[in-house]
């Protein structure tokens, strides 16, 4: 297993992993198989969407941030109980293809790690399986 670290900077923000994603495959050196991106966290999540126009990360923050505001009548007494169920939402591992050493995702799409109760120090997990 490779892992790596990011560190954020605010609250709710989605950074674009695909390179460090790919810097594993690479490294990892395997012609086909698959890759498993993990967050072992609770309040943070990972997600595979479009990379071309930087806007949709603020779409997604902002429409995440309408749905399940951050202030709300929630029992959960750490006060982070929306950044909770928008991890939930958005899930906590993402799987792609390699063929042929490389990563393989549409033209336009990326690896986004959503943080949702920042600015923290997370780790990303990146499991590599070979084909038989």
């Amino acid at each position: 297993m490779d892992t790596f670290t990011i560190k954020t900077t605010k609250r709710e923000m989605i950074v674009d992993i695909t390179d460090d994603v790919r810097k594993c495959v690479e490294q990892n050196r395997i012609d086909d198989g698959i890759c498993v991106v993990y967050i072992p966290h609770t309040t943070a999540g990972i997600s595979i969407n479009e990379n071309a126009d930087p806007s949709v990360k603020t779409d997604m923050t902002d429409t995440l941030k309408s749905l399940i505001p951050e202030s709300s009548h929630y029992r959960h007494s750490e006060g982070n109980s929306d950044s909770h169920v928008k991890a939930s939402l958005v899930g906590s591992s993402v799987t792609t293809i390699i063929e042929n050493g490389t990563l393989c995702l549409g033209t336009w799409q990326g690896i986004y790690f959503c943080e949702f109760d920042g600015p923290r120090t997370r780790d990303v997990w990146v499991k590599i399986i070979r084909s038989a």
